[in-house]
């Protein structure tokens, strides 16, 4: 079973919307540090958006204002809003976890992966 799993990638239309879930299978959400990564053909992964324990949020420039990460504890589920689609948007999305802690965009960070959940932008 796995620990993490992302799901709501697909395919959209440039300026449309999609929401991205990531569920895991174990209790304690709200002792971890949770982010979204992103990584498009051959390019390094990139962070997109994290939230800390207290629900402090960071996100990457390229995404501020478009993208929204939020977490419910109680449902174990996290989840990225993504609006304003554009086409460097398209890329293999995975959801991550980390001990408490620091908690920024750092994928070195991170050692808790789901399998990602591709979204692909079209005109």
């Amino acid at each position: 079973q796995a620990e993490l799993m992302e799901s709501g990638g697909g395919s959209v239309q440039a300026g449309g919307s999609l929401r991205l879930s990531c569920a895991r299978s174990f209790v304690g959400y709200n002792l971890y540090c949770l982010g979204w990564f992103r990584q498009r053909p051959g390019k390094e992964r990139e962070g997109v958006a994290t939230i800390d324990l207290d629900g402090s949020t960071v996100y990457a420039n390229s995404v501020k204002g478009r993208f929204t990460i939020s977490k419910d504890d109680a449902e174990n589920t996290l989840d990225l809003e993504i609006k304003d689609v554009k086409a460097e948007d398209t890329a293999m999305y995975y959801c991550a976890a980390k001990p408490a802690g620091l908690c920024h965009l750092d994928s070195e960070l991170f050692g808790m992966w789901g399998q990602g959940t591709q979204v692909t932008v079209s005109s």
